[in-house]
């Protein structure tokens, strides 16, 4: 469960688990406290490379595992009727709160297999004109969209680009900004490059506390200006990519809180958070008319990287 850099923290939980063995009330009660002390000063000081980590962390929900456990019911939808069904990106009706959403996010494998059947998160153009075939099912009902980010990008590969990776992107964030019904994006894992943009146009945009949000990857970045992956954690903090990064510039409208030490730690925890903040931005959303909203949309996005001009 314990990254490289948590070796602190997991030396204390192991101690405590020697310790419950031995059913020793008064050393496990010490040693409970002495890791609660050490997890909140150790976690309000992690590097933005260690949250990038966190972020992937191979134990931490998914987009399923989260609408499983927020929805009363569930009705996954596949296909984008021109190519295929992308595994990577999912989607369909969900019951939450009495409010019939349209879910789409995408999906990464817990498993190696289930991770190369998800193509680890990495949708292809047909995922994202699912996407967009869904969205406007949405539309045509009138129902909001929530979408669950967590993806390394869009694949990469030959096939994606002469099938039309681009455009598809493209085309989404065109239909996105002028989709007539709410839209709610939420940051759960990774949020790379197009990958994460072509389902991240919304009315209101969340992160969880331990994610990241960005142009490009550390990895990439470093490959890019250093010709190595060796000053990746240099480049996670020049790119400034976690959650309290984006809400400072106003790329975020709020940090959704994860269980201390992150969502794998307490996922039905953080499936709960999750759920309070769904519910929550969307209840004032859903009192606007259509065309109200959608002018706010783009009033919003078009006010996103403000610059001044020296005229020295």
């Amino acid at each position: 469960m314990f990254l490289d850099f948590e070796q602190s923290i997991a030396t204390i939980h192991k101690a405590l688990e020697n310790v419950k063995l031995l059913n020793d009330v008064e050393q496990i009660k010490s040693l409970e406290e002495q890791l609660l002390t050490e997890k909140k000063t150790f976690y309000s000081q992690l590097t933005r490379w260690q949250k990038v980590q966190l972020a992937r962390h191979p134990q931490r929900p998914y987009t399923l595992y989260y609408i499983e456990q927020m929805c009363d019911s569930f009705t996954e939808l596949h296909g984008d009727r021109r190519f295929g069904d992308d595994k990577a990106m999912i989607g369909g009706f969900g019951k939450l709160g009495g409010e019939t959403f349209m879910f789409i996010g995408q999906q990464k494998g817990s498993d190696t297999k289930s991770r190369q059947y998800r193509n680890f998160g990495m949708a292809m153009p047909e995922g994202y004109r699912k996407a967009l075939r869904l969205m406007k099912l949405a539309e045509k009902f009138n129902r909001p969209v929530v979408c669950l980010i967590d993806t390394p990008g869009a694949f990469p590969g030959i096939e994606a680009e002469e099938r039309g990776q681009a455009a598809a992107i493209a085309e989404n964030l065109m239909a996105m900004i002028e989709l007539k019904v709410p839209i709610i994006c939420v940051i759960i894992g990774e949020g790379a490059s197009g990958g994460a943009l072509g389902i991240g146009v919304g009315d209101v945009t969340l992160m969880m506390e331990y994610t990241w949000y960005s142009v490009i990857s550390p990895e990439s970045c470093s490959s890019i200006l250093w010709n190595s992956w060796k000053y990746k954690e240099r480049a996670a903090e020049m790119l400034q990519l976690a959650a309290d990064d984006m809400l400072r510039f106003d790329l975020v409208d709020a940090i959704i809180p994860e269980p201390l030490g992150g969502a794998h730690h307490q996922p039905a925890a953080a499936a709960v958070q999750l759920k309070k903040y769904i519910l929550e931005y969307y209840r004032p959303l859903s009192l606007l008319e259509a065309d109200e909203l959608v002018n706010n949309r783009i009033d919003k996005w078009c006010a996103i990287g403000p610059y001044q001009e020296d005229q020295k």
